[in-house]
Parts: structure tokens; sequence; C-alpha cells
């Protein structure tokens, strides 16, 4: 059942976007991989070593690192089309079980991703590396937000 309800329309619309840019941060991520001279986005060196200086030494491991990013790219772009559905065709019509799992598929991915960054392992542009996420993170829970206040309290 479609509702013109616009709390609800405006949260699902915003969830959307969110989970647009997502997709997008999945695509730079896998672009990066394979023409990019760092590791990752707003990771150029890990601990003064460059891509080029550990592939000399073990290009192996480069590999490796790249088939994990390959992954992790896919992983985020899985993620961000689901949301992107669930937000659309779900979350706009008010269905309950499509907020839930809009909700809870990004919440995993970030509290499984976002800890291991504040370990101090190694050195990383904040802005340029997590940025994105954060602003994405930032519009998907306030279009979560809205939905929510709409669904619970429909017009």
């Amino acid at each position: 059942m479609y509702t013109k309800n616009s709390g609800l329309n405006q949260g699902a619309v915003l969830m959307l976007i969110a989970s647009l840019a997502f997709i997008g941060y999945a695509l730079v991520f896998l672009y990066r991989n394979f023409a990019g001279s760092g590791f990752e986005l707003g990771v150029d060196t890990l601990n003064g070593v460059t891509r080029d200086n550990l592939n000399a030494l073990n290009p192996a491991i480069v590999h490796y690192i790249g088939h994990l990013h390959v992954a992790t790219a896919g992983f985020i772009a899985a993620t961000g089309i689901a949301v992107a559905a669930l937000s659309w065709f779900g979350v706009r019509r008010g269905e309950w079980w499509a907020w839930i799992a809009a909700v809870a598929s990004p919440v995993v991915g970030l509290a499984v991703a976002l800890p291991y960054h504040y370990t101090g392992t190694f050195a990383f542009n904040w802005v340029t590396h997590l940025g994105p996420i954060y602003v994405a993170t930032l519009v998907f829970v306030v279009g979560a937000l809205l939905a929510l206040r709409a669904m619970v309290r429909p017009t």
C-alpha cells in the first residue's frame, strides 16, 4: 500500500539517496583498487610503505589486499542496492519489515567495519577515507528517523 505521507516519503527518499551514496563509495573503492596509486581511498601508504614498495617486496600481498578490496566493494555495493530497494519499495509504503531490514543492514556493516579504524594500527586521511561514509550515514539516519516518525504516528 503506497502512502502519500510526506514524512514517510521524505524519509524513504533520504534513505534512498544515502544508499546510492554507499553504492558510489563502493564504485570508487573498486576503481581505486585497479587504477589508484595508494591502497584505498584516503590510505596512500601503510606506515610509510607505498603500494609500489610493497609490490616490489611481495606482489602476492598486494594482490591479496586487492582481492579483499574488491570483495569489500562488492559487499558495500550489494548492501547499497538492497537498502535502496527496501527504502523505495518498502519503507515508502510504510512496511515495517522493510524499515527494519533497511536499517539493520548498514548498521551491522558499519558496526563491524568502523571500530577497527580507530585502533591506530595504520594512518589514514579520515576526511577522504571515512568522511563520505559518515555523510551518507548521517543522511541515512535522518531519513530513517523521518520515516520512523511517520510510521509510528501515521496521519
